[in-house]
């Protein structure tokens, strides 16, 4: 009796493991697109690539990531448009929040509010709380065609320029880049400087014609994309988190069976523990790599005056979403 159960056990996990293989072997292999405006070697970049190989182990090589760097595929706002429309030929992006805010995601304009974020610390554990994965969905709940994956970040953002900055009285009458970030603009104004919109990819140059005289970009990126070259004053300002998210396609995302989609999100909670491990390890190297290359580097021992400067713009722009607002500042205590 024993031998016919041990005969009938080997048959049926004999014939499980068949068709399971014979499943496996029809999978159908797909690509994903995935822009990425920053180079490889960024921590943006290089988060990207940890999402890609992750999903492509998961996967056995199932779903493919085709992550293309520096740009290739189009600045932020190019990509943005593109990933919002039907048949979009980009299925994956890693966008700023900021940059979500003009395609009316309010509530991710409370992530950009100078001085929201006290540390990294307060960032993560808003990044693995409940608040942050229903915030994921804002996008498709506006009609957009994307939904988001995961969070990451980039460091805290700096003011960099071709002119020293020692105190806030010295940013007055410059000329600052933008974007269409209203908290970007509020930092600008109430910096007293004036503030022009220049895409990322144009930046450079803007500094070498005299376009410009300040940007912001984390620490990581000022040095990756070379700015130190064309503006080489910084200022440890640190008046916003450069908060990422990736998205992909709601197209895309429900084409995906649930296995599949368990597999974009699996990787994503990876790539997001990536990114948290690796911003926080190489930032003190990266700002001596960046004193070792001759910038001049300027410290704030002081935030308040800044804080105050910002003051009116952050109880406006937290005035429609003030509970929400208020329930992401507490997880500084958590």
């Amino acid at each position: 009796m024993l031998r016919k159960h041990i005969i009938l056990l080997c048959s049926i996990s004999l014939a499980f493991s068949f068709v399971s293989c014979n499943k496996k072997s029809n999978e159908k292999e797909i690509t994903l697109v995935m822009a990425e405006v920053n180079p490889p070697e960024t921590l943006a970049g290089r988060t990207d690539q940890a999402f890609k190989e992750k999903v492509e182990e998961l996967s056995g090589g199932k779903i493919k990531i085709d992550l293309q760097c520096s740009g290739i595929l189009g600045d932020n706002s190019t990509v943005r448009k593109l990933i919002t429309q039907p048949n979009s030929t980009i299925q994956i992006s890693r966008q700023s929040t900021a940059g979500l805010v003009a395609l009316g995601c309010d509530k991710y304009g409370l992530l950009s509010i100078p001085f929201t974020f006290s540390s990294r610390e307060h960032f993560w554990n808003f990044a693995n709380s409940e608040t942050a994965k229903k915030l994921l969905l804002e996008p498709k709940e506006k009609g957009l065609n994307i939904i988001g994956l995961y969070y990451g970040e980039e460091g805290f953002r700096h003011l960099f320029s071709t002119k020293k900055l020692d105190s806030i009285q010295d940013f007055a009458g410059l000329t600052m880049r933008v974007t269409n970030d209203k908290a970007l603009q509020a930092i600008a104004e109430n910096l007293k400087m004036n503030g022009v919109q220049i895409n990322f990819s144009d930046l450079y140059g803007a500094f070498q014609t005299g376009q410009v005289d300040v940007a912001d970009q984390p620490l990581s990126n000022y040095l990756a994309n070379k700015f130190n070259e064309v503006a080489p004053n910084i200022i440890l300002d640190g008046h916003q988190l450069g908060i990422m998210e990736t998205f992909i396609t709601t197209e895309s995302w429900d084409s995906l069976s649930e296995k599949q989609q368990a597999i974009l999100q699996e990787a994503g909670k990876y790539a997001s523990e990536f990114c948290r491990t690796i911003s926080q390890e190489e930032e003190a190297e990266i700002l001596k790599q960046i004193e070792d290359a001759g910038v001049y580097v300027s410290k704030v021992a002081d935030i308040t005056p800044y804080q105050d400067a910002c003051e009116a713009f952050i109880k406006e722009a937290s005035a429609d979403n003030l509970d929400l607002y208020q329930e992401i500042l507490s997880y500084a205590k958590k």
